[in-house]
């Protein structure tokens, strides 16, 4: 892609019809960032200053996906609590969807910024909300996540969470046991509960350690959400699930808002929900770890 290419034309015209002013575009570089769509750096140049965007580009049937992470995107800044890009434009024509973004010039997660993300993320966790859910399904990963708004924190997991996951095993055809056993796991989950009541926390949503880096090591971002009001732990569980993040940003969470006694059961319980996912993309050893998962949690019920 050029500045002279009709993609590069169109996204001169996007950015510029989005910010009112003009802006040329010098140089479109791809980067890495994407599995189903493609992620590029648009640099260039508006009446004041050189300026460079991050946008992600698929296919038409995407343009859910990324009006659900715009909204995402837009609800964590007005949270105020986290560095998040800005969203410029999204949409999408005959060829293709959009999302542009301000650039951010990343640098991995160091131990100062880990433990400033984890006070921040605190306190956008106790940012009080009325229910829970989100007004839009949105996406986890490249599969539908089910929303809608409930008071009943876990009759809302249970329907949009952990059941659907265990359905679209059933259509991928991955084992009956598991399948099973894992509707038994949400029938009796509710003993997870008995002594713990949630709060309404805005989430992330899907914050691996591959969703949170430094801004040029200054200060820790957040991206690419999968947004609803939830369980605060359901948040810093996944922190745990796939490592990257380092010890620094539990410890400065846990100060700023200590976590329940039940957390450790209650984070495995809600990782099921990725590792599910997972296994429903990618099969392969997630099943195993699915199945595993199940199994551990009905032995802590009892």
């Amino acid at each position: 892609m050029t500045p002279d290419s009709p993609v590069g034309k169109k996204f001169a015209r996007i950015i510029s019809d989005a910010t009112e002013v003009r802006f040329d575009v010098k140089s479109i570089e791809a980067v890495s960032g994407g599995s189903t769509h493609t992620t590029v750096k648009i640099s260039g140049k508006n009446t004041f200053k050189a300026t460079d965007y991050f946008a992600k580009l698929a296919e038409v049937h995407l343009g859910g996906v990324f009006r659900a992470e715009a909204q995402g995107l837009a609800a964590l800044r007005e949270a105020n609590a986290i560095t998040v890009p800005e969203v410029v434009a999204h949409g999408e024509d005959d060829a293709q969807a959009w999302l542009v973004l301000e650039w951010l010039e990343l640098t991995p997660l160091d131990a100062r910024n880990a433990a400033v993300l984890g006070e921040a993320l605190a306190k956008q966790h106790r940012e009080p909300h009325e229910k829970f859910g989100w007004a839009r399904d949105n996406f986890i990963g490249a599969s539908p996540q089910l929303n809608g708004w409930s008071p009943d924190w876990l009759a809302f997991w249970r329907a949009k969470r952990l059941i659907p996951q265990l359905q679209m095993a059933a259509r991928n055809r991955l084992p009956s046991k598991m399948i099973d056993r894992g509707e038994r796991l949400a029938a009796d989950c509710g003993a997870f509960f008995s002594a713990y009541v949630p709060a309404k926390s805005l989430l992330h949503g899907d914050l691996w350690g591959g969703n949170a880096s430094s801004i040029k090591g200054e200060k820790p971002a957040i991206f690419d959400p999968s947004v609803y009001v939830g369980d605060r732990e359901a948040d810093v569980a996944m922190t745990e699930l796939f490592g990257g993040f380092p010890p620094d940003f539990m410890s400065a969470y846990r100060t700023a808002w200590p976590l329940d006694d039940g957390y450790r059961t209650r984070r495995d319980f809600y990782n099921l929900y990725h590792v599910l996912n997972h296994a429903n993309l990618f099969a392969g050893a997630y099943v195993a770890r699915s199945a595993d998962s199940i199994e551990k949690l009905l032995a802590e019920i009892g």
